[in-house]
Formats: structure tokens, C-alpha cells, sequence
């Protein structure tokens, strides 16, 4: 399989974590969002919707949306809850990360790194402020009393949350507010097979 993305990219290291916890080998094939790589027709083609990542099957068919890939990815693993709302818990918390927490923490990191916090985008890059913490917020509560997202099993909410999270700083959100949330980092750390975010 052949995964489409770049090193920056909360969402494409996703894809990477899981595959690696699972022992999935991904051919990587590397995108410059800036250039123009994936507005091209021949990405168009694999994805319409001009974004990354993309999972390219070995016959040919194309997967996109990060959590819809990681979900994919890791059917049948232990990274899928098999209780049924344990199961629906864990897609609300990815519903959350791309609702309420990648609009915002994700948002404000590109603008901060990717572009280097034009003036021209600077009151967007401030107005995503509250938003993330608020966010974080809500993790944080739920960290204070288990020890995943989900109960005290590790999943692929976790993954996805962990994406973005990590790199949270990036976008101007300070972490030593939530020290639950630098725990719930440190035991994802802990993890093994675990990646840090790296190139393609």
C-alpha cells in the first residue's frame, strides 16, 4: 500500500503511528502542499478533494480522510474497541478531533508553521486560540478520570487526538495547563512501535 502525505502533517502521521503500533509496512510517497502536489490531475484523481493523506491500495483503490484511514488500518486490531459503545465512543472522540479540535489547534499550526504567521493571518491565527483550549479542555477532563480517552484502553481515538496534540505548541497553545494531557502523551510515548512525527 502506499500512503500519500507529508512530514508535517498531523493527519498523514496519524497513518504512520497506527501502521507502525500495527507492524503495517507503507510505501511512502512524498507531497508538497505549498508546490501544488496535490492539485494536480493526476492526485485529483485519487482524491477529488485535493487533500492528504491518501491510501493507495495494492489493487488500485484510493482511501482518504485520515481517521477513516486509521480506522481501516487497524479493523480487527485491539486499536478497535469490539464493544459496541466503547466502539461508538471512540468514533465520537475523532468526530470531536475534526470538529472541534483540528479546526482550530491544527489550524493555527499551519498558519504558525507551515506559513510562518503572515500578518495577513495573524488575527485568524488569534481568533483560533480560544477554540483550541477549549478543546483541550475537554481531554482534560476526561483525562482526569481515565487513563485513555476511551476507559483505559488505548485506541485509535487516541491516535488521532495524539496527532495534533503533541505538536500543539506549534500553534501558540501552551500544554503546562494540562498535566493530564502531558501524561496521556507520555504513556502514547510509551507505546510500543510508537513513531515520533518523521519524513517521508
Amino acid at each position: 500500500m502506499k500512503l500519500y502525505g507529508d512530514n508535517l502533517s498531523g493527519n498523514c502521521y496519524k497513518v504512520n503511528l497506527v501502521a507502525s503500533i500495527l507492524g503495517i509496512p507503507l510505501e511512502k510517497v512524498s507531497m508538497n502542499i505549498l508546490r501544488g502536489d496535490t492539485r494536480t490531475l493526476e492526485f485529483l484523481q485519487k482524491n477529488p478533494n485535493g487533500k492528504i493523506p491518501i491510501l493507495e491500495l495494492a489493487d488500485g483503490r484510493n482511501l482518504s480522510e485520515s481517521n477513516a484511514i486509521v480506522n481501516f488500518l487497524a479493523r480487527e486490531s485491539e486499536l478497535i474497541p469490539q464493544d459496541p459503545f466503547d466502539l461508538a465512543k471512540t468514533q465520537e472522540w475523532q468526530f470531536f478531533e475534526q470538529y472541534s479540535h483540528e479546526p482550530n489547534i491544527a489550524v493555527a499550526r499551519f498558519i504558525n508553521k507551515y506559513l510562518g504567521l503572515p500578518e495577513e493571518r495573524r488575527v485568524e491565527f488569534e481568533s483560533k486560540q480560544e477554540g483550541g483550549h477549549k478543546a483541550l479542555r475537554v481531554m482534560e477532563e476526561q483525562l482526569s478520570r481515565t487513563q485513555f480517552l476511551v476507559g483505559n484502553h488505548f485506541s485509535v481515538a487516541d491516535i488521532s487526538l495524539f496527532a495534533y496534540t503533541h505538536v500543539a505548541n506549534e500553534g501558540g497553545f501552551d500544554l503546562i495547563p494540562y498535566p493530564r494531557i502531558s501524561e496521556w502523551l507520555k504513556s502514547i510515548e510509551s507505546i510500543p512501535g510508537f513513531i515520533r512525527m518523521e519524513g517521508f
